[in-house]
């Protein structure tokens, strides 16, 4: 099996309560991370079908954005903040968002 824990998605930060008390989640490794050892309870619906996303998403049985859409579900039922990044250039790459004059 082929695991792509490099895969990256649309970045989101997350802000948690306790030691790590902010995270941003760049790739699904960092996704799997945050899910295994800074996730406050393990035990919502929307937690357990976001750690079996993030395990089809890095065996490449999902798409890395569809994983990113259950761990956002997942945060809300935890009650945990996510903002959504664009990171500096994407604007060039997805002429989808809007640009600076639109904003």
């Amino acid at each position: 099996m082929c695991w792509n824990t490099s895969a990256t998605f649309t970045p989101v930060g997350f802000a948690l309560r306790g030691r790590a008390s902010r995270k941003i989640v760049w790739t699904l490794g960092d996704a799997a991370r945050l899910l295994m050892n800074d996730w406050p309870f393990d035990d919502g619906e929307e937690y357990v079908a976001a750690v079996k996303a993030c395990v089809d998403a890095i065996s490449g049985k999902i798409a890395p954005e569809q994983f990113r859409e259950a761990l956002l579900r997942a945060a809300e039922e935890a009650g945990i903040a996510a903002l959504c990044l664009v990171p500096q250039g994407v604007a060039a790459r997805r002429p989808d968002l809007p640009s600076k004059a639109q904003r």
